[in-house]
């Protein structure tokens, strides 16, 4: 059995246990966290978590970050000049930054969207370099009803998570999900 498929079976376990409504916005965010080389294997199995949300008797939906930051460019007005001076483009990072969360935000409330819905994000190693993952937690954790899947390409050590392996982790109350779930 792959990775991919014990990730899978760990999170079907645990979508079906039950829900405290009782949790903080930090506290509702599960990180299904795996190794970035199994970053395309996992994006062709998303409908299968799909389906065991369903199964467990929740609602879906997903938010897929790859193309934020192309998006993003390409309506900017200062585009052209970026790419003559990308040094320039770090002062207008945290607009890019706010757009994310906006983004974000804008699926966590989107109609039908309630305390029991997973709203899943990809892409999230599209973010790297750009914004910091800790930012985009911090800022949406308040408007999270339901639970907030993120999967997490990196790595995962007590509360301690590292995207695509990065020097500088930071403690999050997210729940970790792993392939290595019940080991």
């Amino acid at each position: 059995m792959s990775s991919i498929d014990d990730l899978l079976q760990a999170y079907e376990r645990f979508v079906r246990l039950p829900w405290g409504g009782t949790l903080a916005g930090p506290q509702r965010v599960w990180f299904v966290v795996y190794e970035p080389a199994q970053e395309r294997r996992l994006r062709l199995r998303i409908d299968s978590f799909a389906t065991a949300t369903k199964a467990a008797g929740h609602a879906w939906s997903v938010i897929d970050l790859t193309n934020a930051f192309a998006t993003w460019m390409a309506q900017h007005e200062y585009r052209d000049s970026y790419f003559e001076r990308p040094d320039d483009i770090e002062f207008a990072l945290q607009d890019f930054a706010v757009s994310v969360i906006e983004q974000v935000q804008t699926a966590l409330s989107a109609p039908g969207v309630d305390s029991n819905t997973v709203v899943a994000i990809s892409g999230l190693a599209s973010l790297f370099g750009l914004m910091r993952a800790s930012v985009l937690m911090e800022a949406v954790a308040p408007a999270i009803r339901g639970r907030l899947l993120v999967f997490f390409p990196g790595q995962h050590e007590g509360s301690n998570y590292r995207l695509l392996g990065a020097r500088d982790g930071w403690n999050y109350l997210a729940v970790p999900i792993t392939a290595t779930e019940g080991e």
